[in-house]
């Protein structure tokens, strides 16, 4: 590549530049009231958003969180309604990060559920409200979509096609489970798609969501920032503008990504100034294991990939 045609690609890519397209915000600490107004039931609604901003089932019952539910009425915001219960997340998260746990941003992957082979109705629509009511108390957006994981001649479709077909749809992460009898009343296998890995294990239904955010969530109390800062990361292997938007694309569906732009190009070295919730420790983690781009360096002063289309 030439340097007017870098400087062309990087003017071009500066100007198409725009916020992270991966993921839908969540209603983390909007949460529906069960058993009316009362403080054991704002208690009970606190460990359902501890859940969700937490990732993490086991939050509802950490010793370490059970200050924030003993104190659930003094998070409110309002007075809760009879049916919902809004508390202060911005409040609710300083509180869980000094307990020494993690918050998951609540921008997040949007999740294409498939089951396979379809389901006949009634049955579509019981196991549609279990995955809808299951995502919303694990906090993940979801929806049930009628694609099929395989080709026209029955072979499984490739990660690789399966995120296309998700990013066609607007879709972050592939989610499907597959029954033998064709009914979702007992064990299904699951297999998690993402632009990073794919993730499987059986079970029923609400272990389909479960099994998702478990692997979708950051690590509970682990040691990377909440603080979003920019990472600037050095890319080689990228030659054209397809291989540009490409990795573009790549590192903004890295989860807890805002924003990626083309901050320089020179022969086919592109360079890409990346906030994200955590900076680049969190980045560098994130990016662990992902098939098209080979890690060459990572330290707190440089993130370095190889591109493989």
């Amino acid at each position: 590549m030439t340097r007017n045609v870098s400087a062309s690609l990087l003017l071009l890519l500066c100007a198409l530049s725009f916020d992270a397209w991966a993921g839908r915000p969540v209603r983390v600490y909007e949460v529906e009231m069960k058993g009316g107004q009362s403080s054991a039931s704002v208690q009970d609604a606190m460990r359902e958003a501890l859940v969700r901003a937490t990732g993490r089932r086991e939050s509802a019952t950490d010793p370490a969180l059970a200050s924030i539910i003993s104190s659930a009425e003094t998070f409110v915001k309002g007075s809760p309604s009879k049916s919902q219960v809004v508390f202060d997340g911005a409040a609710v998260e300083r509180a869980i990060v000094a307990a020494g746990r993690s918050t998951w941003d609540p921008v997040r992957p949007f999740t294409l559920v498939v089951l396979y082979p379809p389901l006949p109705r009634p049955a579509d629509d019981a196991a549609r409200a279990e995955l809808d009511q299951g995502a919303i108390s694990r906090g993940l957006p979801i929806t049930v979509v009628p694609l099929s994981p395989v080709d026209a001649s029955g072979n499984d479709l490739s990660r690789e096609a399966l995120m296309q077909m998700a990013q066609r749809y607007g879709g972050d992460a592939v989610l499907v489970g597959r029954s033998n009898a064709g009914n979702a009343n007992g064990q299904l296998q699951w297999t998690l798609y993402t632009n990073f890995s794919s993730e499987s294990w059986s079970g029923p239904l609400s272990a389909g969501i479960n099994g998702a955010v478990d692997n979708l969530a950051p690590a509970q109390g682990g040691s990377l920032s909440q603080i979003e800062a920019t990472a600037r990361v050095e890319i080689t292997g990228v030659v054209n503008l397809t291989d540009y938007a490409n990795v573009q694309r790549l590192l903004e569906s890295v989860p807890g990504v805002r924003r990626v732009n083309v901050s320089a190009a020179s022969g086919n070295v592109a360079m890409f100034d990346v906030v994200a919730r955590g900076g680049g420790d969190a980045l560098s983690h994130a990016l662990t294991g992902t098939s098209h781009l080979a890690q060459q360096e990572a330290s707190s002063a440089r993130l370095a990939y190889q591109y493989r289309p």
